[in-house]
């Protein structure tokens, strides 16, 4: 089995164990074939998360440090990006920040059990998800691959646009609210929210049903289809983020309601 090649940043590259060379960073994946960044100081996690993932058909790119990261993850942005909280030069957290300035790339963090801390503020900065290690890499897996299908495929998009479909039929318009899942558009007031995959899915299953209230377990289901295990504390971060994300656009937004105990529900009023 050809297991692909490996890549890190700061110019320590690690050679393929196929004896295959390093291809650099800007090339592109065969046609079809998804990359996923890996970004991480532990030499072994790197190597075995990017075996791992080849065997399974990806192809990765791997950094040791979070500033040799940034750059490449915003002029060649791959599919999903994994990276740790715990770096020298620029850790996770800073790595997470400064993406987020950019990019709504999805990204899943790894970070120290029972780092609640760590995790909540992750997820308040923007990511799509977390794991805490140590970690299965079968969870990871399904981690990805539930976040790369809800992301969805530009060639899809595009081959769905080709064949004549109306896509406007799919835009979800709630009063001052406008939501387009196909060019994961979101606005207010006509003025663009940006959100990344998880907040737009969990934002439209509450918009879908105004009114009806929405409980954890039912948007997890909303945002992971996949029975992966999401902890209940993670929807409620993501919730805060929204509101954040929303009012710094509309100080007034007040259309997520909590009702504690029962979940969340959208007022288009």
């Amino acid at each position: 089995m050809k297991l692909g090649l490996l890549h890190v940043g700061c110019g320590d590259k690690i050679g393929a164990m196929t004896g295959s060379s390093v291809r650099a960073d800007d090339d592109l994946a065969p046609d079809g074939q998804q990359t996923i960044a890996l970004v991480d100081d532990d030499r072994n996690i790197l190597t075995t998360l990017s075996i791992a993932l080849q065997a399974e058909g990806f192809a990765t790119r791997v950094y040791s440090d979070g500033e040799a990261a940034l750059s490449a993850l915003l002029g060649n942005p791959p599919d999903l990006a994994v990276f740790d909280i715990k770096m020298p030069r620029m850790d996770g957290m800073e790595l997470l920040r400064r993406l987020r300035e950019q990019s709504d790339l999805p990204i899943i963090f790894l970070t120290s059990k029972d780092e609640e801390a760590d995790e909540e503020a992750g997820l308040a900065m923007g990511a799509d998800d977390y794991i805490a290690k140590p970690f299965s890499q079968r969870l990871l897996l399904a981690r990805i691959r539930a976040i790369l299908r809800r992301t969805g495929s530009p060639l899809e998009t595009t081959n769905q646009r080709s064949e004549g479909e109306d896509i406007d039929t799919a835009i979800l318009r709630r009063g001052r609210l406008q939501m387009d899942p196909a060019r994961h558009q979101v606005t207010w007031d006509e003025k663009p929210v940006s959100l990344t995959v998880t907040e737009f899915l969990i934002l439209e299953a509450l918009a879908s049903r105004p009114g009806v209230i929405k409980s954890r377990n039912q948007l997890m289901d909303a945002a992971y289809p996949d029975d992966v295990f999401v902890d209940d504390r993670t929807v409620d971060s993501h919730i805060k983020r929204l509101r954040r994300k929303f009012r710094a656009t509309d100080p007034d937004f007040a259309a997520i309601d909590t009702l504690y105990g029962a979940g969340y529900s959208f007022s288009d009023g």
